[in-house]
């Protein structure tokens, strides 16, 4: 058997469908199905019905692909072992945040670290989504949401706020000609855009942006207010907070990681900067 071919099976028998499973691996579908054929035939045991408009796991499929997530979770659980027991002097540690935490919280306190650091080159990608630190998508997240992941290791280091602002000059507007921007419709079951159409009682937002860099540039020309968080409102000397009639709600913010690989000390300090930083813009009380 070849692992690989193990591997793009046990995606397609997690996802249940060789698209999602190519997506995974950054392939297309066509490799995905020729990596599970491989498999069946070094097996002699089919492992997929092959149907005119979809794949489903036969009887034996499925008991084999309980059996290879086993193998699948080994071998992550190696894979960050072998991490840190690499003898390099310097060490890559990834992180995965929200996409405004890593840009306007966490981004300035890179280059000090790294200064101070030189051995440990940092990798930061702000995502929307919840990455998969089991499949080595990242070392470090920092989440929104307690993990109920219950062997992870988990720190709660702050607490997100939110506050309205506007232009300086946009303050002076009444609050009932006030104009709202906010997130498209894909975002509307954030924390932060329930409470902006709580506010705005029905009226339509007047601009909508998937992203906070592009609903601040509609802010700062004056076209309405926003629900920003506050570590991002703040920050910009042409916005101004102003009075919500709604009390602003909170997030808490965690600092997730595996255990062993918080036994490596690179990960440990950059842990330790982490949560200095997200403490210092939201902190707890």
């Amino acid at each position: 058997m070849n692992w690989q071919d193990i591997q793009y099976f046990c995606a397609y028998a997690r996802s249940g469908s060789l698209s999602a499973a190519a997506r995974e691996f950054g392939v297309d579908h066509v490799t995905v199905g020729r990596r599970i054929a491989a498999l069946e035939q070094a097996l002699a045991l089919r492992l997929v019905d092959r149907l005119p408009r979809s794949t489903v796991l036969t009887d034996a499929g499925r008991a084999f692909a309980q059996q290879a997530a086993g193998m699948a979770d080994q071998a992550q659980a190696l894979t960050r072992q072998a991490r840190n027991l690499q003898a390099n002097s310097r060490a890559t540690v990834r992180i995965s945040a929200p996409p405004a935490v890593a840009s306007w919280l966490l981004a300035p306190h890179v280059a000090p670290f790294c200064l101070q650091q030189p051995e440990i080159k940092l990798v930061l990608s702000g995502v929307a989504a919840t990455v998969a630190l089991d499949r080595g998508e990242a070392d470090i997240a920092v989440r929104m949401t307690r993990p109920n992941e219950p062997d992870l290791i988990a720190q709660r280091v702050g607490m997100m706020r939110f506050a309205l602002y506007s232009h300086a000059d946009y303050a002076s507007t009444p609050v009932e000609q006030w104009q709202f921007i906010g997130y498209d419709a894909a975002l509307d079951n954030t924390t932060q855009q329930r409470w902006l159409h709580q506010i705005a009682q029905g009226k339509a937002l007047v601009f909508e942006a998937s992203d906070l860099s592009s609903q601040m540039a509609a802010v700062r020309g004056g076209l309405g207010v926003a629900a920003l968080p506050r570590f991002v409102g703040d920050s910009d000397p042409a916005l101004q907070r102003l009075p919500a009639p709604v009390a602003a709600p909170e997030r808490e913010m965690w600092l997730v990681t595996y255990p062993d690989l918080y036994r490596a000390a690179p990960i440990r300090a950059v842990m330790a900067m982490l949560a200095h930083a997200v403490g210092q813009a939201c902190p707890l009380d």
